[in-house]
């Protein structure tokens, strides 16, 4: 939500608010605020230490923002995206390396993979995509414990002031819409 302009334009005295007047819009993200704090971030590298790619499959499907299963693998939203649709695809077992993940799990990433920018592609007709691991912390993982692909929709013109200057991130619509939208277009097996 956005808090626009000075005291003035709400009513009050120059002044009168918080502050002095600047001219600001304010685009307000509180449910940021978890994400900066790491809360959900896994506090030790098993299973059992809170990874959210080991629960959300014991979850129902909306509940979870899981959006496929396969048999090694899974496709989820990420709960603090990139951009709209940003999904990731996770071995069900909890694996921190790419060399550690079997042929079939290899095999399912890779084809989730595949049907989540087909997905995509359908659900919002993206121009172009991210796809990627960050294989440890180092390399910029954010739960380094549980491997991961990114997929991550992109659109021209989509990189703004916003995130580059302000770290915030606009998105149209809310996960479980996203969600939803991936679900039924995700392709036939």
């Amino acid at each position: 939500m956005t808090q626009a302009g000075g005291d003035e334009e709400r009513g009050g005295a120059p002044g009168a608010g918080t502050g002095e007047p600047d001219g600001w819009d304010r685009l307000w993200t509180p449910h940021r605020m978890a994400y900066i704090q790491g809360e959900n971030k896994p506090t030790g590298s098993r299973p059992e230490d809170g990874c959210p790619f080991c629960r959300a499959p014991g979850l129902d499907d909306a509940q979870g923002l899981v959006v496929h299963r396969g048999e090694t693998a899974y496709a989820v939203l990420n709960l603090y995206p990139y951009n709209s649709g940003h999904l990731l695809v996770c071995p069900y077992r909890h694996v921190s390396e790419y060399t550690a993940l079997n042929l079939r799990e290899t095999a399912e990433v890779a084809a989730l993979t595949q049907a989540g920018i087909r997905a995509l592609t359908a659900a919002s007709r993206p121009q172009a995509f991210n796809v990627g691991m960050n294989l440890g912390a180092a390399a910029g993982a954010g739960i380094a414990a549980h491997l991961h692909q990114h997929i991550v929709p992109r659109w021209g013109g989509d990189t703004n002031f916003m995130p580059v200057i302000g770290h915030t991130k606009v998105l149209p619509e809310m996960l479980e819409q996203t969600r939803d939208a991936l679900a039924r277009h995700w392709p036939a097996d």
